[in-house]
């Protein structure tokens, strides 16, 4: 399963991924908010970052204006590795070498075709292991105070 959410800032776009990821035939829930009216971006980057570090999704979604507050926020959970990806290179290479579970993404900086294009390869690659597996348990370690 997959979670998502957003900022007011990324209602639309979220909207717009619902549907294509739906359409590629993957379960998404949608975590909010419902509308535009203005909230907290944290907020619903906890509640996605929560999700996935409790095992009870395998990938998440946040969006925010830029995805930079969403990215900063989800980071703080340990075993969640939120990327913030711009196109679809940026999001192969952070699923291939890093383990990204969780994409951010930009509403006001991403257009609508990328973003799906970019959600695709997400959900698409796979992580490589191999000598990235030693890196990304590196992170962990650092999450662990070692």
């Amino acid at each position: 399963m997959i979670v998502i959410a957003s900022d007011h800032a990324g209602v639309e776009l979220k909207a717009r991924l619902v549907a294509a990821a739906r359409a590629a035939g993957h379960e998404i829930t949608d975590l909010g908010p419902a509308d535009t009216g203005s909230v907290d971006y944290p907020d619903f980057a906890h509640r996605v970052a929560a999700a996935v570090a409790a095992g009870e999704a395998g990938r998440g979604v946040l969006i925010c204006g830029t995805g930079i507050g969403m990215s900063m926020t989800a980071n703080r959970h340990p075993g969640v590795r939120a990327a913030l990806c711009h196109d679809a290179f940026t999001a192969e290479m952070a699923r291939r070498h890093n383990d990204a579970n969780v994409l951010c993404l930009g509403a006001r900086v991403t257009g609508t075709g990328v973003a799906e294009q970019v959600l695709t390869v997400f959900l698409a690659t796979g992580f490589e292991g191999g000598r990235h597996q030693r890196r990304v348990a590196r992170i962990e370690c650092a999450e662990e105070g070692s």
